[in-house]
């Protein structure tokens, strides 16, 4: 098909200034780390190194949990409601300031479009600021009793996905309840977590109510077990919040974990295609699939299979594959070469067992980590590409007669994330969204989200809820 030829639209890089090298953030200040190695945080989409960042030993992770103590026992935890609301409103104001900044950084360390960058993410890390600065002073609301407390240390582990939001998912109502905290930002994206403490220093929030922690595996288990870390949230991997779960089990440390999904995409004959065929693109090419929602298993009924798959090639084909800051690209880079290895070796198991691929004629660039928009057919739930999180652009395709097969294949699988429905009957949404086993379930779009939603899942996707007075409940204890 032919296509309109767009000129490169670059933003530009030279409204960050990205230092040669980063400390840890802990009681309000930057300070090298103690025992620990650095390490380099890479462009995704050139191999280029970015800065050099410190590694956060025990002895480092320590420190930053006792500043965290004395910050919520001698300012943090005994200030009223009102007061930690206007640093939580300084603190959405000053990111809606530097925006444009964060986006780029984000973008650049990451591998995601500026445009999701600068359209969604920067924009719903200030909502949750906001939304969960109007919570502050009215705990008593929030479902955890008329005289909620919070737990104390928050000890927060985040993924390399949506570096920003997530801190945001996390700090926001974690400070909102009253709770002081110390976060570990992903070892592959930890500029914009840096970017935010000093955000912290602009809006001069007290030393110690948060503390940054770079590191990897070492330093966020260091984080997780520290005996004086009072509530634990993670959000990334099954395997790792399994391990999480099992560190804390037998002691009196809360915990919230939201990890990982395989999410059906259900399609029905009478559904609105347009809408529909866009609804698919952004459940699964959104942030190259870097979703623990993405709709990866696409269930189509049977009698639009054909029309469906046209169409979603067509528009596939459409999709710009590419430099990240260029806001006509549609699909960055892959995060790193380890996942860009973890997508090749499982899109190889689907040709092996026997499932179709395809791809849209695309030029990858030479340079950095990238891996095309692709679409497997003849899949059945016994594939491999079927049951594991793949997180990356790829989809499966299956097909049913019946809504009630349509369910029964949705929840054939070990995780309960997120579901997509597409149709034109609404009775057909309310009763299939009973049936399916998935925490958030969206009709007639996908991959939408709002500071006042709860989002969270059932079974292997880990249990909690973040976002809304169930996220702010989560901070409190009862």
């Amino acid at each position: 098909m032919s296509r309109f030829e767009y000129a490169p639209a670059p933003e530009s890089r030279a409204i960050v200034d990205i230092k040669s090298s980063y400390g840890l953030f802990v009681n309000g200040a930057f300070v090298e780390a103690t025992d620990g190695k650095p390490f380099k945080t890479v462009s995704p989409s050139t191999e280029e190194v970015l800065a050099e960042v410190s590694e956060a030993g025990p002895a480092d992770v320590d420190k930053a949990v006792r500043a965290a103590r004395k910050a919520f026992e001698k300012v943090w935890g005994p200030m009223a409601g009102r007061d930690r609301a206007k640093y939580l409103y300084r603190i959405a104001r000053l990111i809606q300031e530097r925006s444009r900044e964060l986006a780029v950084l984000e973008s650049l360390d990451n591998g995601k479009p500026i445009r999701e960058s600068r359209d969604v993410d920067i924009p719903l890390v200030a909502a949750h600021f906001f939304y969960y600065a109007g919570w502050a002073d009215k705990l008593e609301y929030a479902g955890a009793g008329a005289d909620p407390q919070p737990w104390g240390v928050a000890g927060q582990v985040i993924p390399w996905n949506f570096p920003l939001l997530m801190l945001a998912w996390k700090i926001a109502p974690a400070l909102a309840a009253g709770n002081t905290v110390v976060l570990k930002p992903a070892e592959t994206t930890p500029l914009t977590a840096l970017a935010f403490a000093e955000i912290c220093q602009q809006a001069d929030l007290p030393p110690g109510v948060v503390n940054i922690v770079t590191g990897a595996g070492r330093t966020g288990q260091a984080l997780v077990e520290h005996p004086d870390v009072n509530k634990v949230a993670f959000t990334g991997s099954t395997a790792v919040g399994r391990a999480i779960a099992k560190s804390v089990a037998g002691t009196d440390k809360a915990v919230t974990l939201e990890l990982g999904g395989k999410a059906a995409n259900i399609v029905f004959e009478d559904a609105p295609i347009d809408q529909t065929i866009e609804g698919i693109v952004n459940g699964i090419f959104f942030n190259q699939g870097h979703v623990c929602c993405a709709g990866s298993r696409l269930l189509v009924q049977e009698s639009v299979y054909d029309e469906v798959l046209a169409r979603l090639k067509r528009r596939m084909s459409s999709l710009r594959v590419g430099d990240p800051l260029d806001k006509n690209t549609d699909i960055g880079a892959i995060n790193s070469s380890a996942q860009l290895a973890k997508i090749r070796e499982l899109s190889q198991v689907g040709e092996d067992e026997g499932s179709e691929r395809w791809s849209p004629e695309c030029e990858l660039p030479a340079q950095g980590y990238w891996f095309p928009p692709t679409v497997f057919t003849g899949v059945s739930q016994a594939h491999r590409i079927a049951r594991e999180e793949i997180f990356g652009p790829v989809l499966s395709v299956l097909t049913f007669r019946t809504p009630q097969e349509a369910v029964e294949k949705a929840n054939n699988t070990p995780f309960g994330l997120s579901a997509g429905i597409w149709t034109e009957k609404g009775s057909r949404i309310l009763w299939m969204a009973n049936q399916l086993r998935a925490g958030v379930v969206w009709a007639n779009t996908f991959n939408r989200f709002d500071p006042t939603s709860p989002f969270g899942g059932y079974k292997e996707s880990g249990y909690g809820r973040e976002g809304g007075r169930h996220g702010l409940e989560a901070y409190l204890a009862h």
